[in-house]
């Protein structure tokens, strides 16, 4: 039903227009008590389908990927939707409208996105508001540096997000790998990297002593522009900071064998979906077998069948993430995947 009736008329609109348009019909529907039908008709509930990493149970291994829900607006009702997960952000310390719009293009002959938002986003303190109410899913938070602050004081801002997240979100994500926030990649670099996930371990291991409790996990987001050399830094950084995984990987600056129209190639920013599955997915393998899996991977770039989230577990994913496929292909894909990864078992 998405995909002959919805999708085509969500298609006729302005890509970001619609993004909000559908927040609100899915709280509008939820709110009525459609919640139960979408829990119904999306959910695969099954014990084999639980994942347990970093200390924590996935009730399966699909989860939402940031992007999405921005602002922390909408994760219980996504929850509906059959996801294990749903991440957050990119929440910044202090509200930011991100880049001039037009800012998100579909390429439909490629299935594909492009977009250059800029971590729009109403500030990681009006998340935490959002977040005080009771969590139907695991959650996690992805956070990065206002566009403002210079690189050299980008450890404040993660600190900050950190700090106010930190009785609110499962797991966090350290986002360094956006290609829309000027400078921000250039953190990815071993020495800027590694000291500010050491600073955020540091923080990290402070408040599970002063309130008692577990440290949270952390996971790095990377790019899948990485070179092999880029690579095997990572795995290193892994070691050295024992932080907890990476998610592999964001969007992608390459425009290579594309369909779309010439002009909306020539559009900057980040590109998900098709065009990146193989890359994802060659990442994902490259960290597996280089680290002898020494860490838990989620995968995403690129998934809009079951298929290809087989084939990044396969590679070496230990849970994966939707987000362009999930727009494309609707919410009947997450059900798909976690049957099919039923089938396999």
């Amino acid at each position: 039903m998405y995909k002959v009736l919805i999708r085509p008329i969500l298609f006729l609109f302005d890509p970001e227009k619609v993004h909000y348009f559908s927040f609100s019909m899915i709280k509008f529907f939820s709110k009525i008590g459609f919640s139960g039908l979408f829990r119904s008709l999306y959910v695969v509930a099954d014990a084999k389908l639980e994942r347990e990493l970093f200390g924590l149970k996935f009730k399966n291994p699909v989860g939402l990927a940031a992007g999405f829900d921005k602002n922390a607006l909408l994760y219980n009702e996504l929850s509906d939707f059959g996801f294990g997960f749903v991440e957050i952000g990119t929440l910044t310390p202090k509200p930011q409208s991100g880049n001039p719009k037009p800012r998100l293009f579909r390429l439909k002959e490629d299935k594909a996105i492009v977009n250059r938002m800029g971590f729009n986003n109403l500030g990681v303190f009006d998340a935490v508001e959002q977040l005080k109410k009771d969590h139907r899913v695991l959650i996690g938070g992805n956070i990065g540096k206002n566009k403002v602050t210079p690189n050299d004081d980008a450890v404040k801002d993660y600190l900050i997000c950190f700090d106010a997240l930190f009785d609110h979100v499962d797991y966090f994500v350290v986002n360094v790998s956006s290609p829309n926030t000027p400078g921000l990649r250039e953190l990815q670099d071993k020495e800027p990297l590694t000291a500010l996930l050491n600073e955020l371990q540091r923080e990290n291991d402070k408040f599970s002593r002063k309130k008692l409790v577990n440290r949270k996990p952390i996971l790095l987001k990377i790019a899948p522009d990485l070179t092999d050399s880029q690579l095997l830094d990572i795995i290193a950084i892994v070691a050295d900071t024992k932080i907890d995984g990476i998610i592999a990987s964001n969007t992608t600056i390459e425009r290579k064998n594309l369909k779309s129209h010439a002009i909306l190639l020539e559009e900057a920013g980040g590109l998900s979906g098709m065009p990146l599955k193989d890359r994802s997915t060659e990442v994902i393998r490259f960290l597996s077998e280089k680290s002898n899996k020494a860490f838990p991977i989620i995968g995403v770039g690129g998934i809009h069948s079951a298929e290809d989230a087989i084939e990044k577990l396969e590679a070496g994913a230990d849970l994966i993430q939707l987000w362009t496929g999930f727009v494309y292909e609707g919410p009947a894909l997450v059900k798909k995947i976690n049957k099919a990864i039923l089938n396999k078992l």
